[in-house]
């Protein structure tokens, strides 16, 4: 499918129920590699480690207290995960959300932003999801492309000397982050826990 067959629009009502499945099919394709990512960690391993000896002195179940550790951590990290990127944004000061669609009506991609956080930051991609029927058709190229413009246009009408786009990309999802840098795009800063990086930040100058 080429990016000529596609459009972009606002999201209508009548389909957030399907962009909310997508969003959340798109943070399963992550969230385990993400969890197993930060749980590997030397100081993850510390804690649960320290956890789970505690636990021995009130648990009978030696087997119970080493995973229920484990268990708790990698439940707790999904739901923060799909609390964040598995829900659609209130609208910003950049409309949308915005949809990719294929023919006259087949959503295959979703799009969310919104200002940075201070003057000069430009715009940030709050959500960015393709169904996974139609990722590597240059759906998500599309989509960035139409973040890029958005952006600028946002960028103009605030009277900002320059326009800028910052997407933050999960450790874990090494396709999005390589279709970023094939864009021009550069990691600038990422964001963790314990010292260790979860989400990496790319940036662009528009």
């Amino acid at each position: 499918m080429a990016p000529s067959h596609l459009s972009v629009r606002e999201m209508r009502e009548d389909e957030k129920p399907l962009v909310l499945e997508m969003l959340k099919a798109g943070v399963k394709d992550t969230e385990n590699r993400v969890a197993l990512h930060a749980l590997t960690r030397p100081p993850a391993l510390l804690l649960l480690a320290a956890a789970s000896s505690g636990l021995r002195f009130v648990l009978a179940s030696f087997a119970l207290a080493l995973l229920l550790p484990v268990f708790l951590a990698v439940a707790a990290m999904k739901l923060g995960l799909r609390a964040h990127w598995g829900s659609l944004p209130p609208p910003g000061g950049l409309g949308g959300p915005w949809v990719a669609v294929r023919g006259s009506g087949d959503v295959c991609g979703v799009l969310a932003l919104a200002p940075g956080s201070g003057a000069g930051d430009g715009a940030r991609v709050t959500r960015l999801s393709v169904s996974r029927w139609h990722r590597r058709r240059g759906v998500g190229r599309r989509l960035l492309a139409f973040a890029e413009s958005r952006a600028r246009a946002w960028a103009g009408g605030m009277g900002e000397p320059r326009a800028r786009l910052v997407v933050p990309v999960a450790v874990a999802a090494w396709g999005v982050a390589g279709m970023l840098e094939g864009c021009g795009y550069q990691a600038e800063g990422s964001w963790g826990c314990m010292g260790y990086t979860l989400v990496r930040e790319f940036s662009k100058e528009l």
